[in-house]
């Protein structure tokens, strides 16, 4: 038995309109992860340290609380954790392996989890966002971070006055 050709006109239509439907709700879900792309890129940029007016150097709070800034040590990339309540900057083994750091004198490092065994380095030059390269007193041991993070600790904040204002950190060169 043959189909009708207005059956067949009806499944080419609907075939069409089915079509038509599914490619507008693509379209719409395209444009909403775009849209939430954009927001989502504009609120991060809001996170990002940056310069003052003065050249102090301006630290926004991040969502989960802390303050974080890029920065360099022994001229290796290092995302930074803001820590005023460590005496040194800390990194991982794996960070100072990749940062040429080696030797320094055994140590045992104290921290929230307990003792660690670790090694200090003195005058290992430190630097954070523009700020000056600054010869900083460098722990290494530091675990429970990713490999290129680490804390940014007194060792390198003492010679910056620290304000905190708001949701903003403020390190100040002093003069």
């Amino acid at each position: 038995m043959s189909v009708p050709e207005t059956d067949d006109s009806v499944l080419r239509t609907t075939r069409r309109g089915s079509i038509a439907i599914l490619a507008f709700w693509v379209a719409m879900l395209g444009l909403l992860y775009m849209g939430f792309s954009y927001v989502e890129q504009r609120q991060e940029a809001a996170y990002v340290a940056h310069a003052g007016d003065q050249g102090e150097l301006v630290i926004p709070r991040g969502r989960d609380g802390h303050f974080r800034v890029t920065g360099e040590v022994n001229g290796q990339a290092v995302m930074f954790l803001v820590d005023t309540g460590a005496s040194s900057v800390a990194v991982s083994e794996a960070f100072a392996q990749k940062a040429g750091l080696s030797g320094g004198v055994a140590i045992t490092l104290q921290t929230a989890n307990g003792a660690l065994p670790g090694r200090m380095l003195r005058n290992v030059p430190v630097r954070a966002s523009h700020l000056g390269s600054v010869p900083a007193v460098v722990a290494v041991g530091l675990v429970g971070l990713d490999e290129d993070e680490a804390l940014l600790g007194q060792s390198f904040l003492s010679r910056f006055d620290i304000q905190i204002v708001q949701n903003e950190m403020r390190l100040t060169p002093r003069i």
